[in-house]
């Protein structure tokens, strides 16, 4: 049985191929700092989430890649956000 794993291209092809496709080295870093958020989405329930879909839609085209630091959703317990920017991206 073949593991469906190793047919995907690795995470570095991956960053690659994207880099290829953009034209662009960007990535971007998504690390919440909820003081520093804009007012229209501070303090929101879902606040980080609503910022971090909005810096995606504003850069998908530029980026070949975003890099959310675990760190900062963690200590915010926003892990649910951390993990729904994921599925979005």
């Amino acid at each position: 049985m073949t593991d469906p794993a190793a047919e995907r291209p690795g995470f570095i092809a991956r960053v690659w191929a994207a880099a290829d496709a953009h034209d662009s080295l960007v990535c971007v870093g998504l690390d919440p700092e909820p003081e520093r958020l804009p007012a229209a989405v501070r303090g929101g329930p879902r606040a980080v989430f609503e910022f971090n879909r909005r810096i995606v839609d504003a850069t998908a085209e530029f980026a070949c890649c975003f890099k959310p630091q675990f760190a900062h959703y963690a200590a915010l317990g926003a892990e649910d956000q951390l993990l729904d920017t994921i599925r979005y991206i």
